[in-house]
């Protein structure tokens, strides 16, 4: 797991930028040409339509703060290093304390950047230590952000939130409106057809068509309720990107995740595929459960655990750096589930 084809792709554009470079008049060259791996390729000023208003950047930033899931690794896959970036491990296990997962630090020292401040997530938005980091421009395409936290966020730098829900975000529309914001929303899309190449690579050989899977959380300690994570969310709905059907248990929940008891397993009979946080615990316990017991993805086996807190568990909700590093990995315990299930 490895994130050399997205940073090669990145070290593309930086090609690109300065060929774009070499064909400027000296006159000009000399006084404004920037490296080459800064947003100063993108066009400028640019203006984001998100779903809490409008915002234009006038020019390339030069220092990118972001905050919420992911959107540091658009930047990052885009040549451009963050100086400040939201917790991603919320204290978990899987980042050596640093706050971020393995395939965003290898990014950062693929690109020869020193690491980020890393903002704490225990309270909230970190407005102090975001205003900190002095940014010219903040990130947000997959967050929480609410209507006062925008305001807030823009009085410290223009920002950038989600296009339509709050954490309900997919992942090539954060890659979108993240690379928008940089002015580099051409290199965006280049970007999004690069992984959906990879995506289409990786899945070639696998036999997930016509079967359903979905995203839940569950424990092995209190098995009376477990959750299912809706298909607006990226990890049931990257599932669908892999192949799956959704089971109608997670197109029916257009919410960011709903409640489940047991009382209810029926509810989830069509799901050919469970993925969960947890680890090799959870497939005994359901199996001893009275009522879990009785789900065909139970009585078979076909139950993927991701881990709880470490590098995969997190790798699984998508990002930009997350998709090819855990690609490979992901399609293969999958592919052993399907069979499971036959």
């Amino acid at each position: 797991m490895h994130t050399t084809r997205a940073l090669a792709f990145a070290a593309t554009i930086a090609a690109a930028a300065a060929l774009t470079a070499c064909a400027t008049p000296a006159d000009e060259t000399s006084e404004s040409a920037a490296p080459a791996d800064s947003a100063a390729s993108g066009t400028f000023p640019v203006t984001v339509e998100h779903a809490l208003g409008e915002t234009t950047v006038e020019s390339a930033p030069e220092r990118v703060a972001t905050i919420g899931w992911g959107n540091h690794d658009v930047a990052l896959a885009l040549g451009i290093a963050p100086v400040g970036v939201d917790d991603q491990t919320w204290s978990m296990d899987g980042s050596d304390g640093l706050g971020l997962y393995d395939w965003s630090l290898e990014a950062y020292e693929e690109l020869g950047a020193e690491e980020p401040v890393i903002f704490s997530t225990s309270d909230g938005t970190d407005f102090e230590a975001i205003a900190d980091t002095a940014p010219d421009l903040v990130l947000a395409g997959y967050s929480g952000l609410d209507d006062s936290s925008y305001a807030t966020l823009s009085e410290i730098a223009p920002t950038i939130a989600y296009p339509d829900a709050a954490w309900l975000t997919p992942w090539r529309d954060v890659i979108r409106i993240d690379s928008e914001g940089l002015g580099l929303a051409e290199e965006g899309e280049e970007l999004v057809a690069s992984l959906d190449q990879q995506i289409a690579d990786a899945t070639a050989d696998a036999s997930f068509e016509g079967k359903t899977a979905a995203f839940f959380y569950m424990s092995a300690a209190d098995l009376s309720t477990i959750s299912v994570y809706g298909e607006g969310d990226s990890r049931t709905a990257f599932l669908g990107d892999l192949g799956f059907d959704l089971p109608e248990v997670a197109q029916g929940t257009t919410n960011f995740y709903a409640d489940i008891s047991a009382e209810n397993a029926d509810e989830l009979a069509d799901v050919d595929v469970i993925v969960t946080y947890g680890g090799d615990e959870l497939l005994p316990a359901l199996q001893a459960d009275e009522l879990w017991s009785t789900l065909p993805a139970v009585q078979n086996g076909a139950v993927v655990t991701v881990g709880s807190g470490d590098a995969f568990s997190g790798a699984v909700t998508p990002t930009a750096l997350s998709i090819p590093w855990m690609l490979e990995d992901y399609v293969a315990l999958l592919d052993d589930a399907v069979a499971q299930a036959e």
